[in-house]
């Protein structure tokens, strides 16, 4: 098991509590939810069911019937229950029937067993309150990747089920460290920088990095399994958001749409260009797609708290939008044969400042500013005409603010002269602009570094590699 240690803790505390235990884990397709749970138990559960998606109300009922029954043979000689009450009661009959210490419950795919009208929640409502709650022995662990049915049907809940889930663990993508642990595992000899070019196309999945060819290079394996015919995530897209979201053409529009403004948009242009209404509906589908990691939002360094920017982080869709969508069919070396052309030039800019976006807390710590209260924004803004942009300010309580620059680059990083005026037009524009009196440290995170000259020694404070992204 690599990383998730955080998780895994909470999972392994659950055996030593003297009281039932209702835990929901979700999280985004492939990111190994199933795996962890699976590992945190060695397997070992009362009961287990996986719920089947897109089938009626009687063919679910008959798959968790058959679970029992494989569970507990005797069950067999009981009429399948019609319902999702009488279901319940006879797990419930079940559980009372075996000697186990603890009984461990595991509902996997959880929101496919919702079908519509089949007052599965009800029923579930009435499992937990009137019965396992009462007791001390029970863990029941809840499982799905469709995080909107997870957060609003059982974290959420308004009903019965209001308050009842102990325990909440939202699966994210691995980071970096995690990535660079799990290949080490399969035997891969990629150095930082490969892994860092593996990560901005196909994220921290591990399902994704699983199917990495350890024996080929980063570029092959991106070749094979984006672009070849038979590639995993050539096709992976379409069923990634049907899997999620119902009626996910809305989601998908949202991802399009941001997708084509790398530096993010605030909500009313998002919406607008993603031609949706403004209300409810659209904070739904929004709120869905932040508590899936497709997206996150950020303040603006200066602006109220809800004045936020919107940005898409999920590394697999950017990369498939921008290289996969259109892609002919029989340009399956596409990758190979356009690794230096400028359009790849520019995405991979964009995908590395999303990589250290993400790894906000291990930029931090390599600052030595993890124990400094600090506020992280971006920001946009204008002075006497001049208009300049900062993707990531940290504003600490110590008066001083970080303006922070991403480069990725095979080598290490020049500043030339045409930069180096950029860089302080930047920071003059934003002195002048936010009217800050707080000291500013202009920080520059690259791949390999720094190349030493008058220019970078006289206007950078501070200087970090790939390599403190790594950190755990």
């Amino acid at each position: 098991m690599v990383g998730r240690k955080e998780e895994l803790s909470i999972l392994k505390s659950l055996e030593q509590e003297d009281e039932s235990a209702f835990v929901a884990v979700y999280g985004r397709r492939r990111v190994g939810k199933t795996y962890l749970i699976r590992h945190a138990f060695e397997d070992k559960f009362t009961f287990y069911i996986t719920g089947i998606g897109n089938i009626g109300l009687e063919a679910q009922l008959t798959n968790f019937y058959a679970g029992l029954v494989r569970t507990f043979p005797w069950i067999e000689d009981k009429k399948m229950p019609d319902n999702w009450f009488f279901m319940f009661q006879l797990l419930i009959s079940a559980l009372e029937s075996c000697d186990d210490a603890q009984k461990v419950l595991f509902f996997d795919e959880l929101p496919w067993l919702d079908e519509q009208k089949a007052d599965f929640i009800p029923a579930l409502e009435h499992f937990w309150n009137s019965w396992a709650s009462a007791r001390r022995d029970v863990i029941l662990i809840v499982c799905g990747s469709a995080a909107s049915w997870m957060v609003n049907n059982l974290i959420n809940n308004r009903g019965g089920l209001h308050n009842r889930v102990t325990h909440r663990i939202r699966l994210d993508p691995f980071t970096l460290n995690e990535c660079e642990a799990f290949l080490r595992q399969k035997k891969a000899t990629y150095d930082r920088y490969q892994i860092v070019q593996l990560y901005m196309a196909l994220g921290g999945i591990p399902f994704y990095l699983k199917a990495v060819n350890t024996g080929k290079s980063v570029a092959q394996n991106i070749n094979d399994l984006c672009f070849s015919k038979k590639g995993i995530l050539r096709v992976e897209f379409d069923n990634l958001y049907a899997s999620l979201f119902k009626n996910a053409e809305k989601h998908i529009s949202i991802i399009e749409t941001l997708a084509k403004k790398a530096k993010g948009m605030e909500r009313t242009e998002l919406l607008k260009n993603a031609k949706l209404t403004d209300g409810g509906s659209a904070t739904k589908i929004l709120k869905e797609l932040e508590e899936s990691s497709f997206i996150q939002k950020y303040p603006a360094f200066g602006k109220s708290n809800r004045y936020v920017l919107y940005q898409l982080t999920d590394f697999y869709s950017l990369f498939y939008l921008k290289f996969i969508k259109n892609n002919s069919d029989l340009d399956k070396d596409f990758w190979l044969n356009a690794l230096d052309n400028p359009e790849i030039r520019a995405w991979s800019g964009y995908a590395f400042e999303q990589v250290c976006l993400i790894h906000l807390d291990q930029i931090k710590q390599a600052l030595g500013i993890s124990g400094i209260q600090t506020r992280s924004s971006a920001w946009i803004g204008e002075s006497n005409g001049q208009k300049a942009q900062v993707d990531l300010v940290i504003d600490r309580r110590d008066q001083v603010i970080n303006l922070c620059e991403m480069k990725f680059s095979i080598n290490s990083f020049e500043i030339d002269k045409r930069y180096s005026e950029e860089l302080r037009n930047k920071i003059g524009v934003f002195k002048t602009a936010t009217k800050t009196q707080k000291a500013i440290f202009l920080t520059l995170i690259t791949t390999f570094g720094l190349h030493p000259n008058s220019r970078a020694s006289g206007l950078v404070q501070n200087e970090l590699t790939m390599d403190v992204l790594f950190n755990i």
